[in-house]
């Protein structure tokens, strides 16, 4: 199955503080009324149905075809050709149905599935709102759409593979890392450096993971960067969100995944100002 920044196997989530708060409850509820796997797959088989039957389509009409690509895949089209992107969507699926392994992304397949995602989520929902008996064939929500500004904001650890892109969607728990890095990379540009250079300066600095710097630099994929690298599901790689006095812990006496959920229950909706005081409120009270 494939690591995002939770389990996405878990379909009961729940808060110590939901039962205070009705809102927080309404927010828990609707997280509780998705499938994660599920969307996660047909998001990905979608892909690649679509972009199967227009190369049949296109027949050897690569302009039509590539056409297609940047249409379908506005972001991952920019780093490979088509038969490329097919070969990733086949490892996905592939790393998605395994039941035995945790698979983790680099920053161009999490281009491809953020791609893959925006997408089907656009069709769900439709489907949610004007052929129900449809959308339940999919098993990917209890009856709700799916609000894919809160998924990429709770499973993506974060956006830095859209680093100079345009973003369409609010995403504010990344808006703010996106804005920094972005300013910091082009600050050493203008200082002679090239646009890979500078991601490797300030790798430690915005603690940027080493194997997302080429797809943040916009480089073509390569086929080292193909490989899936997995670890066992037996292998607890999410215990750490739910200790209390984690490293990765935010406040006294709260896990980490307690505290996603707060936050994203809190912005949830907000225009970017209040967003971004409400983000500016909870950073002052950390722990660190």
């Amino acid at each position: 199955m494939l690591a995002f920044a939770k389990d996405i196997s878990i379909t009961d989530p729940d808060h110590p503080e939901e039962e205070k708060h009705p809102q927080l409850k309404d927010y828990m509820d609707y997280q509780r009324k998705l499938k994660h796997d599920q969307l996660i797959f047909h998001a990905l088989d979608h892909a690649k149905t679509y972009l199967q039957k227009n190369q049949s389509d296109c027949e050897g009409d690569e302009a039509k075809l590539k056409e297609y690509a940047e249409n379908a895949f506005p972001y991952s089209h920019k780093f490979t050709d088509p038969d490329t992107l097919l070969m990733m969507l086949r490892k996905l699926i592939n790393a998605q149905n395994s039941t035995n392994n945790w698979y983790r992304l680099n920053g161009y397949y999490f281009a491809l599935v953020y791609d893959c995602l925006e997408r089907f989520v656009k069709i769900y929902n439709k489907l949610v709102k004007d052929n129900p008996e449809k959308a339940k064939e999919f098993n990917v929500s209890d009856g709700v759409e799916v609000n894919f500004d809160d998924w990429v904001q709770l499973y993506f650890h974060n956006l830095d593979f859209l680093l100079g892109q345009p973003i369409h969607y609010p995403h504010f728990i990344f808006r703010k890392r996106n804005k920094a890095l972005e300013e910091a990379v082009n600050a050493e540009v203008k200082g002679g450096k090239t646009l890979e250079e500078a991601l490797k300066f300030l790798e430690q600095d915005f603690q940027i993971n080493p194997d997302d710097i080429n797809a943040m630099a916009g480089k073509q994929i390569q086929p080292s960067d193909l490989e899936l690298f997995f670890t066992s599901r037996e292998t607890p790689i999410y215990e750490y969100l739910y200790e209390s006095n984690s490293e990765f812990g935010f406040m006294d006496d709260e896990c980490p995944i307690d505290h996603s959920y707060f936050m994203c229950h809190q912005i949830n909706g907000l225009g970017l100002e209040e967003a971004e005081q409400v983000i500016n409120e909870a950073q002052k009270m950390l722990k660190h």
